[in-house]
């Protein structure tokens, strides 16, 4: 039987039996690792879930928010708010007070889910909140805390699972933390199911996924954690391992200690796992740093990841020599920094997604030389380019609900066809894979009506050995003929030896120089006229993306 013909309930049942006494879920704290069978997650999932129905009498269809970060009991929250017939809404733990107020007071859940360390955030909440009845701390109890954790809740399991139809929704995942009105996407249960179909229908030509050991990294709050990273590989049988730190020693000791294979990540954690590597390479003599450089020289001609991981064996047996290769979402790949891996043995593949497209359109599997292309869209889509704007458009049954409670902003998003406008400017072609090469909203448009993408500037400025960070927008010029337009702005966080070896002066004239230098590969239109430097660190998303309209304010200034 084919998963989408399923129910997500009769789905949970039979992995939790087929899979029963395997590590499900593990993460390392400071007693040594917490792991949980898929038994056992399935108790405790039984457990809570049967609370919800009979004590705190919830119904089908009320919402409930988990505001903890990634680990075991996050799932076992999940799966017990779909065995009560609830909604789940994950909450990024990073947003403030006022962001997390905002959002709550749009989806009213009746509970709160929490972990230790944000049960203060979680009282504030329920002051603020009217709806929220009842707080409930995931961790094991300990000595200091008032509220009931999971763990003390009556061993009672007999409340009757709530089957609920594949066009309700399973989750609501807001996509920015806004003070104004959240943007809360609605993903169905149909949604889920045809993604985790279509991504194992691509993942099986990779290589055999199941009894693999996973390491996860990414926040359980983001659709792309939450529907590949967690449902997917719980859906193999993985043993799926969350770490407290992203400090690149810290997880590859994980790495090295649970032997793992393979790893869901967004591109910044791989550009800084390779700076990480090179400069292991330059602390080393220099007929290692020789041998390492004609080596990558001619692993660009070995087709065999086999041959280059026993090429690279010292390398790989940092990353506990298992180590097979990683789905890169969530934002761009630095095709140096793919290129990078896939040289010395370790397979990278791209993927392209959106929340709203819950979240998975596609995966570069057969193209593994064209680093750029994002793959073929999922077999459940259908992809097409606006022949006018060159935008990208998406339909099939993984495209979200809706907004919630924002039928006008949907229909700005879903048009009468039921395609989905995804904001990417891209290109189909070589069989159709996908090519993203811009966003429209971060377009700038010049005073001549030229149109620049910021993403290919900031793909030749990215290149310099002396910039940390780059980031590349349009600020309107406030005098002048051509009040009103925008001009290219490029913001530069300078590496940390270069900001330490020059005064403010000569920082900046440093900067602007090998600006101008890599500008000379851009067409003189889209060479950037305003130059801002920067020593401290750019602000980001909980993915690593950069926060541009947080920048654009900073450059303002």
């Amino acid at each position: 039987m084919g998963i989408g013909r399923k129910n997500i309930l009769s789905l949970l049942q039979e992995r939790t039996e087929n899979y029963s006494a395997k590590v499900a879920l593990g993460m390392k704290n400071q007693y040594g690792w917490k792991e949980m069978t898929y038994s056992g997650i399935g108790v405790l999932s039984r457990k809570l879930g049967a609370y919800m129905i009979n004590d705190l009498q919830l119904e089908k269809g009320d919402k409930i928010a988990i505001l903890s970060e990634s680990k075991p009991e996050f799932g076992a929250c999940v799966f017990a708010s779909i065995i009560a017939g609830t909604i789940t809404v994950p909450l990024d733990i990073k947003l403030t007070k006022y962001e997390l107020k905002s959002i709550l007071s749009d989806c009213l859940p009746k509970l709160i889910l929490v972990s230790r360390k944000h049960i203060e955030m979680a009282k504030y909440l329920k002051e603020e909140i009217s709806s929220i009845n009842n707080i409930l701390v995931i961790d094991e109890p300990y000595y200091g805390i008032e509220e009931t954790s999971i763990y003390q809740l009556p061993d009672k399991y007999d409340a009757k699972w709530r089957v609920r139809s594949s066009k309700s929704t399973a989750l609501i995942i807001y996509t920015s933390g806004t003070t104004g009105k959240p943007k809360g996407v609605e993903t169905t249960f149909a949604n889920i199911l045809t993604q985790l179909d279509g991504i194992k229908s691509v993942m099986d030509t990779i290589m055999p996924f199941e009894n693999i050991n996973l390491l996860s990294i990414l926040p359980m709050n983001h659709l792309f954690e939450m529907t590949v990273g967690f449902s997917t590989f719980l859906n193999y049988g993985c043993s799926i391992y969350y770490t407290p730190s992203l400090k690149p020693n810290d997880i590859l000791s994980i790495m090295r200690e649970k032997r793992i294979q393979f790893m869901i990540v967004v591109p910044a954690f791989l550009k800084l796992l390779k700076t990480t590597t090179e400069n292991e390479i330059k602390s080393r003599s220099q007929f290692a740093q020789l041998r390492f450089k004609i080596m990558f020289a001619l692993a660009k001609y070995i087709p065999s990841y086999r041959i280059k991981k026993l090429m690279f064996r010292n390398y790989h047996k940092k990353f506990g020599g298992r180590f097979k290769g990683c789905l890169s979402g969530g934002a761009p790949l630095d095709i140096a920094v793919g290129d990078f891996f896939q040289r010395i043995g370790i397979r990278v593949f791209q993927g392209y997604g959106l929340t709203e497209t819950s979240p998975v359109v596609s995966i570069n599997v057969d193209r593994q030389s064209d680093i750029a292309t994002v793959g073929r869209a999922l077999k459940s889509y259908e992809a097409k380019i606006d022949p006018e704007t060159g935008e990208l458009m998406v339909k099939g049954p993984s495209v979200m609900k809706g907004y919630h409670n924002q039928p006008e902003l949907t229909a700005q998003v879903i048009d009468k066809d039921g395609w989905f406008h995804t904001g990417d400017i891209a290109e189909i072609k070589n069989g159709g894979h996908i090519y993203i090469t811009g966003r429209i909203k971060n377009m700038i448009v010049l005073s001549g009506g030229k149109k620049v993408f910021p993403e290919e500037v900031e793909a030749v400025l990215e290149k310099s050995p002396l910039f940390s960070e780059v980031c590349v927008l349009g600020l309107s010029r406030t005098f002048g003929s051509k009040d009103g337009t925008e001009e290219i702005a490029a913001v530069i966080v300078p590496k940390q030896e270069i900001i330490e070896k020059y005064d403010d002066e000569n920082l900046e004239k440093v900067v602007r120089a090998e600006v101008k230098q890599l500008a000379t590969r851009l067409t003189a239109y889209k060479r950037p006229v305003n130059i801002i430097v920067s020593k401290n660190p750019l602000p980001r998303t909980a993915t690593n993306k950069v926060k541009r309209k947080e920048v654009k304010q900073l450059a303002s200034v």
